[in-house]
């Protein structure tokens, strides 16, 4: 077949197929543009799941009569005029595709009338091919109507799916655009059956009115800026994720989007507060200098392109890390705040031996580890505030209460104000190591403690390798080891914390744990794996006795650790019955 140049036509609709791909793609396109016209108030009425009709109406600032075949053109647009505006794009909608693209596939009305006209005008499309524009009846703003979507493509009709699919997409569409922009009226009605009736509200109200009060009751706000960029919104409580990734949503200056690297950002920063299988939940804004992201990386704008991805990654993790650094049982401290030594002044948390009678908890190191990157001072602006030592601790002010009993060595019972708390001292203890590891990290080189004779360690060959690949994060962490041979490692420095302990065992659990799955992809990861792997195997087992003044300890100490709520698991570590609970288990009052 000869190169030729295809028709009008064909390459309308051609590239229709890149900007319309199901019903939902139309009110999509068609919202934005009412929101770019300022509208305040927008109604969207479908039929047929939106294959038969959509129809979208506005008060926004209107289409002058002369603009109307202008506004069909393709590539017609007011929101860009150089190359300049495309680099800084401050709307929603500027390629000037989406009205031609649904002409050329349906048949489509516009009537408008801006405040300053007598009337309003309306001009017709079927196809592709424009009517003359004519007088009409319509108050201030837009309204544009389309029926039979891919009447004339029956290829592309076919992959449709049933009208209640379709609906579905739409009324999800309408849902995340109206948390988009809770300032802005929205209604949805499926054949004069109203699905949707948000009406502008505070962004909180708004949220609670979509995702459910319970949503906003389990969840933390996050409003935290650096330079020109901030980020806003609420996050779920650990203990509040889902089973599937339902409610998450992100939005990069007022656009709804499906961003890989933030979703990652997000991820990662609920890594160590997350049971595995479990989604966090959260709606967030980011907002940013236009600049500085690129919202033409995608054909339905669902994606964008950051200029600096790996700052934007590093300061979204950063800021919802440091948020979420406040699920503990003091939910009233601030994040960051050291905890004073216990028992004895600069005790050091040991690990237990199962010959000794006691063990000591020791306050961890409260600096923290940061990443500065380019000018935005990220590190500053992230970073946990100075240490603020506390030199005493009013008696009624213990959340976690005072310990009374150990229940088969595995729980601690305590008394509080409120009722009675168990804790999971494994999971509690595990979650004290890891955040003192990690803080200890960020204050410099650990304390090791040099073997007079090396320690020999029996592995796997596969075992032994990884650990050999990953010599560096090891030795970071206090251990100095070589192979001898394919299936023995010798240790000759390990860290100071593991003195007395069962360290061969240690290192065996930990190279078979750290073998199991990817930590994933950020610098911090398999180096945070490592330290939760060594907090999780020297942390107190099942069966370890303990006396009241060492329950009392961990109890403290759960108090002033970050992230306390959860092991590094994302199990939690405690749990409470008040008083009102407890009465109505044993009917009193009744």
């Amino acid at each position: 077949m000869p190169i030729r140049v295809l028709p009008n036509e064909l390459v309308d609709q051609i590239a229709a197929g890149e900007v319309i791909e199901r019903p939902a793609s139309v009110v999509k396109e068609l919202i934005e543009n009412s929101l770019d016209a300022g509208a305040r108030r927008i109604e969207v009425d479908v039929e047929q799941g939106g294959v038969g009709l959509v129809r979208v109406r506005d008060d926004g600032c209107g289409i002058e009569p002369d603009a109307l075949p202008l506004a069909l053109t393709r590539h017609a647009t007011s929101k860009i005029a150089s190359l300049e505006d495309l680099e800084a794009i401050g709307t929603l909608g500027f390629r000037g595709e989406a009205l031609p693209s649904i002409g050329s596939v349906a048949r489509l009305r516009i009537a408008s009338r801006t405040a300053a006209a007598a009337q309003g005008a309306e001009i017709l499309v079927e196809g592709g091919s424009m009517r003359e524009v004519r007088p009409a009846a319509h108050p201030p703003g837009t309204t544009i109507e389309m029926r039979d979507l891919f009447y004339n493509v029956p290829a592309r009709r076919k992959f449709l799916r049933t009208a209640p699919t379709e609906l579905g997409h739409i009324a999800r569409l309408l849902e995340r655009l109206a948390l988009s922009r809770p300032d802005v009226t929205l209604r949805l009605r499926n054949a004069e059956r109203l699905l949707l009736d948000a009406p502008a509200l505070e962004p909180a109200e708004r949220i609670a009115q979509l995702l459910g009060r319970e949503f906003l009751d389990a969840a933390l706000e996050v409003d935290h800026a650096a330079g020109p960029v901030q980020l806003t919104g609420w996050i779920g409580l650990p203990t509040a994720a889902r089973a599937q990734p339902d409610q998450q949503y992100w939005f990069v200056n007022g656009r709804p989007v499906r961003d890989k690297l933030l979703m990652s950002a997000a991820r990662l920063a609920y890594r160590d507060v997350l049971y595995h299988g479990r989604h966090p939940s959260y709606v967030l804004y980011l907002t940013l200098d236009p600049r500085l992201v690129d919202v033409n990386a995608h054909p339905a704008k669902l994606e964008v392109r950051f200029r600096d991805s790996r700052q934007i990654h590093e300061f979204v993790m950063r800021t919802l890390e440091r948020s979420l650094a406040a699920t503990r049982p003091e939910q009233a401290g601030a994040p960051g705040v050291a905890a004073a030594p216990l028992i004895g002044a600069g005790a050091t948390m040991h690990a237990p031996a199962r010959t000794s009678g006691r063990f000591e908890f020791g306050a961890p190191p409260s600096t923290q580890a940061t990443h500065p990157h380019g000018d935005w001072a990220l590190a500053a602006a992230v970073r946990d505030d100075p240490p603020q030592v506390e030199a005493t601790r009013p008696a009624g002010d213990k959340p976690l209460g005072v310990a009374l009993a150990q229940l088969h060595g595995l729980y601690i019972l305590a008394q509080s104000a409120e009722g009675l708390i168990l804790v999971d001292m494994h999971a509690a203890h595990e979650r004290v190591l890891y955040e003192q590891f990690k803080a200890a990290r960020g204050a410099g080189p650990p304390a090791t403690q040099q073997l007079l004779e090396p320690l020999v360690v029996e592995l796997k060959p596969v075992d032994l390798d990884r650990l050999l690949a990953q010599q560096g994060l090891w030795a970071a962490a206090g251990f100095e080891f070589d192979a001898l041979g394919t299936t023995r490692l010798a240790l000759r420095r390990v860290p100071a914390l593991l003195a007395g302990a069962e360290v061969v065992r240690i290192v065996q659990s930990m190279a078979e744990d750290l073998g199991r799955d990817d930590p994933g992809h950020h610098l911090d990861a398999l180096d945070d794996r490592l330290l939760g792997t060594l907090a999780c195997r020297t942390a107190i087992h099942a069966g370890r006795r303990l006396t009241l003044p060492e329950m009392d300890a961990l109890l403290r100490q759960m108090e002033r650790t970050d992230r306390a709520n959860q092991c590094n698991h994302g199990r939690p570590t405690w749990t409470r019955l008040t008083l009102r609970e407890l009465d109505q288990l044993f009917l009193r009052g009744r």
